[in-house]
């Protein structure tokens, strides 16, 4: 039913199997508040991450909810108990020279087909701020090159949007394509990024991929943050952007829907959570103030 609405439930839905799997290697014939809590604070690959814990009885509470409406015997988790809190990891917003080696590091990988799809796939993250499932899921038909524009199709909450590319991103994608069938000649698949067998590159897999670039590009986590992410491209995109919009002296807060729409936010609200507060950034906020104010207040 929750999938029906637009949730993808991607974790939720494992984390909901394992825990009816629980169930039944107990012989638990309904949902109670002990197995739940059980279950939720003893993952069985360990860990003790409280917020982790929380959101795994989140999910069996709101199963149970749904549940007791069916089976007036099913126990809900009291809210009091584990709440769940989102903790925000601090995002790492790479420099020019840190894309710059991690494009020349995807270079190195073998084989051939593997270093151009990352070299492609870098870049084009880069460049719209996709998810890294965004990218993944693009086919060879969502992309018009005579507009420049690209069909972001089903994405979070099954939503679509379109999303303009330059010239210079159309021509590195033709180039691509090249690459691929003169490496990969058999590849029938529709997708535009493919992996090393000639089928869709899976998202999945791209996490353990990236943090070897990071590795071999030398680039280390900033005092207090954790190691850079995958997903930090999209948040360093968020942060460039605005500072354009600093930079070329236009309404940052009225342009701000406008960032939204393009990461494919239903409104700026989200977006906030994508921004960081980097020096470059705070120079140039502060640099507005002062032509605004002509000092910056104490």
């Amino acid at each position: 039913m929750r999938r029906t609405l637009g949730f993808k439930l991607t974790s939720q839905g494992r984390l909901l199997m394992e825990f009816i799997n629980y169930c039944e290697q107990h012989q638990l014939d309904q949902v109670s508040t002990d197995a739940a809590i059980d279950w939720a604070t003893n993952p069985v690959k360990g860990g003790q991450d409280r917020i982790y814990h929380a959101r795994r009885l989140m999910v069996v509470r709101i199963f149970a909810r749904h549940l007791a409406a069916i089976d007036p015997a099913t126990e809900i988790p009291p809210p009091d108990v584990l709440p769940h809190h989102s903790r925000r990891a601090t995002p790492h917003v790479f420099t020019t020279d840190e894309i710059d080696a991690l494009i020349i590091a995807a270079g190195g990988l073998q084989p051939a087909m593997r270093a151009a799809t990352w070299r492609t796939l870098l870049g084009l993250l880069v460049v719209t701020g996709m998810r890294i499932s965004e990218a993944c899921n693009l086919n060879v038909d969502d992309i018009d090159e005579d507009s420049g524009v690209v069909r972001i199709i089903n994405s979070k909450f099954n939503k679509s949007r379109q999303v303009l590319l330059h010239p210079t991103t159309l021509d590195a994608l033709t180039d691509y394509r090249e690459q691929r069938r003169m490496l990969c000649p058999s590849a029938t698949t529709p997708a535009v990024l493919i992996n090393s067998c000639g089928r869709r590159l899976h998202s999945g897999n791209a996490t353990r991929t990236f943090a070897e670039l990071v590795d071999t590009a030398g680039i280390v986590a900033r005092s207090g943050q954790r190691r850079p992410r995958l997903h930090d491209l999209r948040h360093s995109v968020a942060v460039w952007t605005l500072m354009d919009f600093y930079r070329d002296g236009g309404d940052v807060q009225a342009r701000l829907p406008l960032l939204s729409t393009w990461l494919g936010h239903a409104d700026p609200k989200s977006t906030y959570w994508y921004l960081q507060a980097v020096p470059e950034l705070l120079g140039l906020a502060v640099g507005r103030l002062e032509d605004g104010c002509g000092q910056v207040p104490s």
